[in-house]
């Protein structure tokens, strides 16, 4: 099929990632994808940020600012009208942000099916983060008439489906794609022993942690927990990334004196990290958003990895206690130091989980081929939809 793939996004980060995983794998299943989308830079680390459009955020009044993000619909739907005319695609992809119509005034105008993919309920995220919202009635219904317009949302949870459904997204339009793995990018990995020898890590145990760390990750418990009696003296807390707590908690480390037991490898070219992560012992998921489908989770599995996480919903979706991960609960105290007493000191439960974890990945399809895959069948039904109603 012909696929018009439209998004807003500007920063090389993990939703980077998502969007180039998401379109080589639809041309990779022989499908034509045109591209409508903001020119950004070609840096390669991840993590980095357009930093103009961060500045201009902070200089303009936010309503102001969010005006202006609803103007660029405007913009981005006549490079979207122009590119359907001459592309002449089967569907619509758009990546779904806040105030961006330009997918559903397509769609509204052309007829074309519209696949709108959603990472997160922008409205209630914004609400609650980076000072809120400055127009909270037109941002929600800015999103509401995206989310009704699409032939499908695709959210990448079931949990951020049920913010779906609140806006009169009916079940039969809500079709659930996690976030996925691109297993190419890790067969090179080294085998454990040769990535901790690479990194001079051979005599310790790893506990991992992949991303840009925030204070909500709650990696400070982890060191926390690394300065008491029950962490193996050989523990380790291995970092593939960087973020803002990063001086806090290596002040918290030196304060603790595990100074030499706790390292940041900063912002790393993407395609270092499978090399990274494969040195770990254990691999870390503190905390999580309560509707995200977390990348850093599925490099973890496709590393076959020993996994600690919180038994959130969302992360249920994926993880199964005992099984692929050593799930704790975030409402009892203490309930993630023990997790990773327990994990640390059994080396033979470390094996098991890093087996199934692995073992997941195949069962439940979670690449971004599977995920190209349902999206070329989910067009397929739209269309079949719209020929049934005569258009």
């Amino acid at each position: 099929m012909k696929i018009l793939y439209h998004h807003r996004t500007a920063s090389k980060d993990g939703q980077a990632v998502h969007i180039e995983e998401m379109i080589a794998a639809l041309r990779a299943d022989g499908h034509e994808v045109r591209v409508v989308a903001p020119t950004v830079g070609e840096e390669g680390e991840m993590g980095t940020k357009v930093n103009w459009v961060h500045r201009l955020k902070a200089l303009l009044p936010r309503a102001l600012y969010e005006l202006l993000e609803l103007a660029y619909s405007l913009l981005a739907y006549r490079n979207l009208l122009q590119a359907a005319h001459e592309f002449r695609p089967d569907f619509i992809y758009e990546r779904y942000n806040l105030y961006l119509l330009s997918g559903a005034l397509l769609r509204g105008k052309l007829g074309i099916p519209l696949l709108l993919e959603v990472n997160s309920p922008l409205v209630f995220e914004r609400s609650t983060h980076s000072g809120g919202l400055a127009l909270p009635s037109l941002a929600r219904w800015a999103e509401g008439r995206v989310w009704r317009a699409a032939d499908f949302v695709l959210p990448v949870t079931h949990v951020l489906a049920g913010h779906v459904r609140a806006y009169g997204v009916p079940d039969a339009r809500i079709a659930v794609i996690p976030n996925g793995i691109n297993l190419a990018h890790f067969a090179d990995a080294p085998n454990q022993a040769e990535a901790k020898r690479a990194l001079g890590l051979e005599d310790r145990l790893v506990l991992g942690f992949t991303g840009f760390v925030r204070d909500w990750h709650g990696v400070d418990r982890i060191i926390d927990w690394m300065a008491g009696p029950d962490a193996p003296a050989h523990t380790c807390l291995f970092i593939v990334g960087d973020g803002p707590v990063r001086p806090d908690l290596e002040a918290q480390a030196e304060r603790l004196g595990l100074g030499g037991r706790v390292t940041f490898t900063g912002v790393v070219d993407r395609d270092r990290v499978p090399a990274l992560v494969a040195a770990f012992d254990v691999a870390l998921q503190p905390a999580v958003t309560a509707y995200a489908s977390p990348l850093k989770l599925m490099e973890y599995l496709a590393l076959g990895k020993a996994i600690v996480a919180p038994a959130t919903p969302n992360l249920q979706e994926v993880l199964d206690d005992g099984r692929n991960a050593l799930l704790f609960d975030e409402r009892v105290p203490d309930s993630l130091p023990a997790a990773l007493t327990r994990l640390c000191n059994d080396s033979a439960l470390r094996e098991a989980l890093a087996v199934e974890a692995r073992a997941t990945i195949d069962r439940r399809a979670l690449t971004w081929t599977g995920n190209a895959g349902r999206v070329a069948e989910l067009a397929e039904q739209a269309h079949q939809r719209l020929q049934a109603r005569g258009h």
